[in-house]
């Protein structure tokens, strides 16, 4: 098991960093600001995978499955990140985007020591969720080869489920396991082994595009505004009456009076001023064009 740890590109040394011990503050910064500038290059040469696989997460919703993250430590905190965003950026219900860590809710704070190592704890925290072939499940795992994450991604492959693996070390047995294999290669870290650094950056903005870019293909936004965001808050509330008056014209007022009569939908309250119709025929018109506001106000 140690050898093939001892293998993995994010247990390799780093060269430039071999003397991170003897640098000062500030060039030890410097160095991870140069390291971390590799991300973005190595995510670059997968994208039309991730493409892929934001294709499948839209039509996986359009057919009423749900989509999971699962992972072990920083990969599996990310993905409960990444799914808790989504109700109040999108408005979808706490269960579409449904993030795993191992070890549970506990493992979001304090480390839970083995809990990444039992195949059969994924199987059984994904079973009581009652995971189905028709949902879709993002495996994270910056080795690519927790026992945790392979055991949940085997058992939905068993049982007919899309799956798709997020890692940092190509050539993965967890990327040998998914349909849709998002395996890249930022290179070793600044500090052997501590794959929150550079593999933490690129899990996370991968989930970013993962989320977002199925959000948008499933009419989520109207242009590049979150017009499906859910005003909770008092800066949510205030970006949802900006998106209001920036996309019909209308005052700080009116906007409110609109979002109000519409039980604070954006996107209903823009169609409403625009096409000139009432609440109802707004949420119709969004209906039978399937959640795009451009479409909507065609009908």
């Amino acid at each position: 098991m140690n050898s093939d740890l001892s293998r993995l590109v994010t247990e390799q040394i780093n060269e430039r960093s071999k003397q991170l011990d003897q640098m000062d503050s500030l060039q030890i910064v410097q160095l991870m600001n140069e390291e971390d500038h590799q991300v973005p290059k190595a995510i670059q040469s997968i994208l039309p995978e991730v493409a892929k696989t934001v294709d499948q997460i839209a039509d996986t919703i359009r057919k009423g499955g749900r989509i999971f993250y699962i992972g072990a430590g920083t990969s599996g905190r990310l993905g409960v990140l990444d799914a808790s965003e989504c109700p109040p950026t999108f408005r979808t219900e706490p269960e579409l985007f449904q993030g795993i860590v191992a070890g549970g809710d506990v493992a979001l704070r304090s480390a839970v020591e083995g809990a990444e190592d039992s195949e059969e704890a994924g199987v059984r925290d994904l079973q009581e969720r009652s995971f189905s072939a028709g949902d879709f499940l993002v495996g994270l795992a910056a080795s690519g080869r927790t026992p945790y994450v392979c055991g949940a991604v085997q058992y939905a492959n068993q049982i007919g489920a899309k799956t798709a693996a997020i890692t940092c070390n190509p050539g993965s047995v967890l990327g040998q396991m998914a349909q849709f294999k998002l395996e890249v290669n930022v290179g070793p870290e600044v500090l052997v082994g501590s794959t929150r650094l550079k593999s933490g950056t690129a899990q996370k903005m991968i989930l970013n595009m993962l989320s977002t870019a199925s959000m948008v293909r499933l009419g989520k936004t109207y242009q590049n505004l979150m017009v499906d965001l859910k005003p909770s808050n008092f800066k949510l509330k205030d970006r949802a009456l900006r998106i209001i008056r920036t996309t019909t014209g209308v005052n700080e007022q009116e906007a409110d009076r609109a979002l109000l009569a519409c039980g604070d939908e954006v996107k209903t309250a823009m169609v409403m001023i625009l096409a000139d119709v009432t609440p109802e025929e707004a949420r119709h018109r969004l209906e039978r064009a399937k959640g795009r506001v451009a479409d909507a106000l065609q009908l």
